[in-house]
């Protein structure tokens, strides 16, 4: 195999949730450059019909389908809905995910907490689970999910964010463990500081020039940049690289 081949997604098809902006969206966007042909899962319909626009102009099939991963019974509808449109599924890839700046434990609702949990966490639990055996029984797969630097770096602004983070570090230990003689790698993306609108208000706030300072790159990244690490995770480059996180934050976790 070449160098080149190591890294061609051609005939592989991956899903992405949360694919419709921000990281979930670049990484859709470079499984695709890679050949790959790409669902996105995604709550807003225009922003679903946007990407999946893109995803074509770049020429594999594609799909996009308007799904809430909070809605514990419509996620395994919504993943055998996409293998009947492309085909068994090679790659998932859970990026969904949302953050409550609840200020810390004493103000956070649990309402909130719960929502949290559920998108970040337990969605990407039954997800995971429903890729695996489907995976086992054609041979094998790639499961690739969003950590943070909260996974490593305590929070008390965003406790949920920070723990749901913080035990998908595990998971992905523990699922990566279970599931290697069925030759599934699982492992794990740890973003930076990157610039979506989820951290618009951080990058506006005095909070975005500390990050700034803090990383050794001296800046924030672009989504464009995790795109990389995830085709590498999604590729026969990684065949034999399971259960790590793999940071992409511009050296901000080695100070």
């Amino acid at each position: 195999m070449n160098r080149t081949d190591m890294f061609n997604l051609d005939g592989r098809i991956a899903i992405v949730t949360g694919g419709n902006g921000g990281i979930g969206r670049s990484i859709a966007l470079g499984l695709a450059g890679a050949g790959a042909a790409v669902a996105i899962f995604g709550r807003n319909t225009d922003k679903n019909a946007a990407v999946l626009a893109e995803l074509q102009t770049i020429g594999v099939p594609a799909a996009a389908l308007e799904v809430d991963v909070t809605d514990r019974s419509g996620l395994e509808p919504a993943y055998s809905e996409i293998e009947r449109r492309l085909g068994r599924v090679d790659i998932l890839v859970n990026n969904a995910g949302i953050a409550n700046l609840s200020g810390g434990v004493l103000e956070e609702d649990p309402t909130d907490w719960d929502r949290v949990i559920e998108t970040q966490l337990n969605a990407v639990f039954l997800l995971s689970k429903t890729a695996a055996r489907s995976m086992k029984a054609h041979g094998g797969g790639k499961i690739i999910n969003l950590a943070s630097m909260y996974s490593y770096f305590g929070s008390g602004l965003v406790p949920s964010y920070s723990a749901a983070k913080g035990a998908i570090v595990q998971l992905t230990k523990s699922m990566a463990i279970e599931l290697a003689p069925y030759n599934i790698q699982v492992n794990a993306i740890a973003p930076g500081w990157v610039k979506t609108d989820m951290t618009a208000a951080v990058q506006e706030s005095p909070m975005g020039e500390e990050i700034v300072q803090r990383t050794p790159a001296g800046r924030w990244a672009e989504p464009e940049e995790m795109a990389g690490t995830a085709v590498f995770l999604a590729s026969s480059a990684s065949g034999f690289v399971t259960g790590v996180t793999v940071p992409v934050d511009g050296g901000y976790s080695v100070r």
